[in-house]
């Protein structure tokens, strides 16, 4: 494994790379657009991506800050608009899907799938919920489930001996890359609709706050909005079978906090990477310094090797995905790489 990671870390670009490029941009539908660096999609990878822009700037003063454009509409959202080639990359919280893939084959967009960083996705309820330290893959699937809704509406209602409270739910909305793992994984596809009586947003901050001010909340998203609001919420540890599991970067390396650690990517557009040199310097950048930022904002790093292989796979235009359209749940740090070094 070592030996074939090393042999597949290539700092130049060979010539026959820059051939298969310059095919690439002759066939991509290259709509003009200006030399804004555009960037949107999960708002998971938001605060990776925004602390890369932040650091990008303060050290290349020569581009100006308004070159960049950053939001976060969603995985969904923001793969949409980057197969329709209104972005120049896309952030995402779970692999591009089939439907995503074909919308690109259909705009001739190529892409460029580079894995980031791996996220614990995190249950939350109020501090001052003193009932529920922890909960099953089961209850969360009978909460959550499209035939709960209007049902499942107090909490003794999920386990015996919980108080009859209310339960008042929170999470993201339908093109959040984070509703459609947690749908696979919870209720078991990602085209299976949760229910839809709760407050939704694509905004993770707009659910911290909610979660925040109401001793009845329940959500998830991301374990960095978690670590960043950590007084004003208190996690779940999760049990699937084997014991209930705390969120942790300790626990996702370790492989003990499944189903809900999952990978994150950034999709860039082939064409912005080949014609637009900040879009290319800011990826290497990201790709760089990922894993001291991915740390600090509060999500679990890939292995050095995982960064050498994302870097090599983009300087040398590695097009295409290599998860067949679909989430992969229960993927472990160590298969990601695996999977990523073969492609």
């Amino acid at each position: 494994m070592e030996s074939m990671m090393k042999k597949s870390v290539v700092v130049g670009i060979s010539v026959a790379v820059l051939a298969a490029a310059s095919m690439v941009l002759a066939a991509q539908n290259t709509t003009a657009r200006p030399s804004q660096v555009s960037i949107d999609g999960s708002s998971t990878v938001h605060p990776i991506t925004r602390t890369a822009v932040e650091e990008f700037l303060s050290r290349n003063p020569q581009i100006a800050k308004g070159a960049f454009a950053v939001g976060f509409s969603g995985t969904g959202g923001g793969l949409k608009k980057l197969c329709t080639g209104e972005i120049d990359i896309a952030g995402a919280s779970r692999p591009i899907s089939r439907q995503e893939i074909q919308s690109c084959r259909n705009n001739n967009i190529a892409f460029m799938e580079l894995p980031v960083a791996f996220d614990a996705l995190t249950v939350v309820v109020h501090p001052k919920n003193t009932w529920a330290s922890e909960i099953t893959v089961a209850e969360l699937k009978k909460i959550w489930e499209r035939a709960s809704q209007g049902k499942i509406t107090r909490w003794s209602q999920v386990r015996p001996g919980w108080p009859d409270r209310p339960l008042k739910l929170y999470g993201p909305g339908r093109d959040s890359g984070t509703y459609d793992y947690f749908a696979e994984a919870i209720l078991g596809s990602a085209n299976t609709d949760t229910r839809s009586d709760y407050v939704d947003s694509e905004d993770d901050d707009v659910l911290v706050r909610g979660v925040s001010e109401d001793p009845d909340a329940l959500s998830y998203f991301g374990y960095a909005y978690y670590e960043a609001s950590r007084g004003r919420l208190k996690a779940l540890a999760v049990a699937n079978g084997l014991g209930a599991v705390a969120p942790s970067r300790q626990a996702v390396e370790k492989n003990l906090y499944q189903p809900l650690a999952r990978p994150l990517f950034l999709y860039v557009n082939m064409v912005s990477s080949q014609t637009k040199p900040p879009v290319r310097e800011f990826v290497g950048f990201y790709l760089q310094h990922a894993g001291r930022i991915v740390n600090a904002v509060g999500y679990v790093p890939l292995p050095p090797e995982g960064y050498h292989i994302a870097n090599n796979h983009f300087w040398r235009g590695k097009r295409g995905t290599v998860y067949g359209g679909k989430a992969q749940i229960g993927l472990t740090l160590r298969q990601m790489l695996l999977k990523t070094a073969s492609f």
